[in-house]
């Protein structure tokens, strides 16, 4: 089985004018896991650590979609559209 489940992450979604969407969940974590592995990267070639904050929980996995996931369903993460980004 799939930790964390998916009813689990998509009320993280929700905005106060949309209902959850699956489409913002994969976004999010993907965005996230992106910075995961820019704060490793950047970590093992010793660089300032600006752009690319640390994981936000203590995770068992490795995967860096993993731990995003597991941040957005401990409310680490919110969703915000940015209307004016389109």
């Amino acid at each position: 089985m799939i930790e964390p489940r998916i009813d689990e992450l998509l009320p993280h979604t929700a905005t106060e004018t949309d209902p959850p969407s699956r489409y913002a969940l994969v976004i999010m974590a993907a965005k996230r896991a992106r910075q995961i592995n820019n704060y490793h990267h950047q970590l093992g070639e010793g660089l300032g650590l600006e752009d690319a904050p640390p994981p936000l929980v203590e995770s068992r996995s490795k995967n860096y979609l993993t731990m995003s996931m597991e941040e957005i369903a401990r409310g680490k993460l919110k969703f915000a559209y940015d209307a004016s980004a389109s």
